[in-house]
């Protein structure tokens, strides 16, 4: 079977696309801070009589990535790593002249060192992997100036870059950052908490993920109309 670490796995997109990838018979490592979310998400994951590690922690700690990738070899190797894990920097979101620097550290830490960390810890089998990819939640905040978004954005893009990089420097791999449009999620809650305007699940999206694990198109940056409309 197959393998998928995936971080931030407790909820929202990570849950979600957790579900569908047991569902298609896949082995999984499930990462996220809140124990009890985990536990939870792990147990519904796991009714789908697939394999699955779960491991409450941070991924901003080197100890806690080796500890996924070391699941992930027991359970075969790494065939899919999900960065799916994320940091507002401040919640909820604020202007530039407000934004704590520890936030924007922190932002930075899970959301760009963390991703690269765990890239670097499982990039031995994801090489031996007869078809490994790495897969980067993004933000069309990375790409456009949006008030109040400037920390997180500057994260993602920055996510963005090392992973247009990585894709140069291992073409063996497929990699790409996928921004999969804003959702219904505490992340979005807790940025934004007075917007109430209503915005789709997660689940909505994920069909888009498992084409591209199907299709496997060229390493790059897909955005939320590629999900919904089909891989190009």
């Amino acid at each position: 079977m197959p393998v998928a670490i995936i971080t931030g796995a407790s909820k929202g997109l990570g849950r979600a696309l957790a579900e569908a990838l047991a569902g298609r018979g896949w082995d999984l490592v499930l990462d996220a801070r809140g124990t009890e979310a985990l536990t939870d998400a792990a147990g519904a994951v796991s009714t789908h009589g697939t394999r699955v590690t779960a491991l409450p922690g941070d991924v901003t700690d080197a100890a806690h990535r080796a500890a996924l990738v070391a699941a992930a070899w027991r359970l075969g190797g790494v065939d899919l790593l999900v960065h799916n894990a994320s940091a507002l920097g401040a919640e909820p979101l604020v202007r530039l002249e407000e934004l704590p620097l520890v936030g924007l550290r922190r932002a930075l830490e899970v959301n760009v060192v963390a991703g690269l960390g765990l890239v670097q810890e499982a990039l031995p089998l994801l090489r031996a992997s007869r078809a490994g990819a790495v897969v980067a939640v993004t933000s069309d905040a990375a790409a456009e100036a949006y008030e109040t978004w400037g920390g997180y954005g500057a994260s993602k893009a920055a996510l963005d870059q090392l992973m247009a990089v990585l894709a140069v420097e291992e073409p063996g791999l497929r990699v790409w950052a996928v921004d999969p449009g804003d959702m219904a999620t505490d992340l979005y809650a807790a940025a934004v908490p007075d917007d109430h305007d209503p915005r789709p699940e997660p689940a909505v999206v994920v069909p888009g993920f498992l084409r591209l694990l199907e299709e496997r198109p060229a390493s790059g940056r897909y955005g939320a109309p590629d999900l919904v409309d089909g891989v190009r």
